[in-house]
């Protein structure tokens, strides 16, 4: 790894930044990336997750490392018996609207999470199996069928609303609450450190802070104004003029120039989110699989793992972080960066090799090639759109035409959940991003590799729908395994089956974050992405 990316915070950088006026209690972050919907349990996204993570509460939080878990809305827990965990709720905590917080609140919201449909990679991931029962209003019992060590995990992800809102709407399939009463803050009603107070869509959300707020997080700022910059120049440009005091998804051309700057600092960390490629391996008529001249196909190439395999094989990964990412990432070869637990010690970054590559499309009846189309959004990921031509061309180049199309997450996403025939995913071959929830390979897996069950919770994020009874039963058999390094084991050796043997995904890089804030300011770097006003802060 190079010093750029070791170094959490680097120096100064520089051009014509407005510096040095006095710092206000009032903050204004430029981000890249707009949530989709202020229900919090609309799309299992970053921007989202992060952005309602400051409203809504949850049992609890992890530091920005992800190697510590933050006692939130539950003070503590433990498994009270191999099938049972007890939370304790924090006592004296109220909603935005003056109602008190219990546990019927939390288990309303497990509830509507779990059963929400409509919206784009749900958190059945992190509910189904469970049943929830409330001992008191102060306590809480979670059980599954059999052992599952990572219950305090899958609790940072479920978001608290108040009970009490129910029913603001017509009665519906989602608990009677409609989507515009959460997105003009009639319904967005916590107990997170900040409240609700404007969504301009493509501009701005507006914060600020909850007085009767009670719990560990701190409240840095009076105000928050989350600017929607999209453009990267312009987002820059907004940091040098002042206009901001931060900005997220610093473009990886001008880190070199920034460093330079005495007026700006930048905050750097590597992810735990891998950019990969999904592919169609269900569907015998891909929609977006052709022959060289553009004709469909009687017969799916992606449903090959050897074909899968030589696909993954003729991208270079080397020449996407040197090139298109200039150094800012870490090529993958499996679903987390090192220093992550389950990680598989076998597994390594495919090697770009397109002449094994071809023998290997000829060996599999495929030495004619065929024609591609790569989908992806165009503001969702560092460079998201870049990498898709990248990839393009590399395909292309190698004897598999492919086309590029890209377009902004919130159509991308949509297309990719459900956009096809039958409500399943209208792509063939797409690129997409996933940072594990849970601090270790369990979560990917869970949702990307293991056999789509919506039943209980199973490939949820299972887009290309890939199915291996190995992978499903070595994750069935790693979530009941309490023994961390028996678990380890597992998960390690659910992802060689699911990546090294069929393939299931082709994992492109681990994303590096970069943040820049104005002189006097710092941002704690978070492994898991999320741009929040609580870890800005003032030096």
């Amino acid at each position: 790894m190079n010093k750029l990316l070791k170094a959490s915070v680097l120096g100064a950088v520089a051009a014509t930044f407005v510096g040095g006026a006095a710092l206000a209690d009032d903050a204004t972050l430029g981000i890249r990336s707009e949530p989709s919907s202020v229900d919090p349990y609309f799309h299992n996204l970053g921007p989202n997750n992060a952005m309602l993570g400051q409203i809504f509460g949850r049992l609890i939080d992890w530091s920005p490392d992800m190697g510590t878990l933050i006692p939130r809305l539950a003070t503590s827990w433990k498994p009270i018996n191999d099938t049972t965990w007890e939370f304790k709720l924090r006592k004296g905590v109220k909603f935005h609207d003056g109602s008190d917080f219990t546990a019927d609140d939390f288990v309303f919201s497990f509830k509507r999470a779990d059963g929400y449909v409509g919206g784009n990679s749900s958190f059945r991931t992190y509910t189904k199996g469970k049943t929830v029962k409330k001992i008191d209003d102060y306590t809480i019992h979670i059980s599954t069928k059999t052992p599952y060590p990572l219950m305090p995990n899958d609790m940072t992800s479920v978001m608290v609303m108040s009970s009490e809102v129910k029913g603001t709407g017509q009665p519906d399939k989602n608990f009677g609450i409609r989507a515009k009463d959460f997105n003009n803050g009639k319904a967005a009603i916590g107990t997170g450190p900040y409240k609700f107070v404007e969504w301009k869509k493509g501009d701005r959300m507006v914060l600020v802070k909850y007085d009767g707020y009670k719990g560990p997080l701190a409240q840095p700022w009076d105000k928050m104004t989350f600017k929607f910059i999209k453009s990267e120049p312009a987002r820059v440009s907004a940091l040098l003029a002042g206009d901001v005091d931060m900005i997220d998804n610093v473009p990886v051309t001008d880190i070199e120039t920034l460093k330079k700057n005495p007026n700006v600092s930048l905050s750097q960390g590597v992810s735990n989110r891998v950019i990969y490629v999904h592919m169609d391996q269900f569907r015998d008529n891909s929609p977006f699989v052709t022959d060289k001249a553009g004709n469909p196909l009687s017969k799916n190439p992606l449903r090959d793992p050897n074909v899968r395999k030589a696909l993954s094989m003729m991208i270079n990964r080397d020449a996407i972080v040197e090139k298109v990412m200039e150094g800012v990432a870490l090529k993958a070869g499996q679903l987390l960066p090192e220093g992550f637990f389950g990680r598989s010690s076998k597994l390594q970054p495919e090697a770009y090799n397109p002449t094994k590559a071809k023998q290997m499309l000829k060996d599999a009846g495929w030495g004619d090639g065929f024609a591609l189309t790569i989908h992806g959004p165009n503001d969702r990921y560092i460079n998201d759109d870049k990498i898709c031509e990248a990839i393009g061309q590399m395909l292309s180049a190698n004897g598999i035409p492919t086309k590029v199309s890209t377009m902004p997450k919130n159509v991308f996403f949509k297309r990719a959940s459900k956009g096809g025939k039958d409500g399943q995913p209208e792509f063939s071959f797409f690129l997409v991003g996933w940072g594990s929830g849970t601090g270790e390979p369990s979560s990917p897996l869970k949702s990307l590799l293991v056999t789509r069950d919506k039943s209980k919770g199973f490939g949820a994020s299972n887009r290309g729908r890939h199915s291996n009874p190995k992978v499903d039963a070595l994750v069935v058999e790693a979530l009941s395994t309490v023994d961390d390094a028996k678990r380890g084991q597992l998960l390690a050796q659910a992802t060689e089956a699911g990546i090294g043997e069929s393939q299931g995904i082709i994992p492109l890089h681990y994303q590096v974050n970069t943040w820049a804030t104005r002189k006097g300011l710092k941002y704690n770097a978070r492994a898991d992405e999320r741009t929040v006003g609580l870890d800005l802060l003032k030096e």
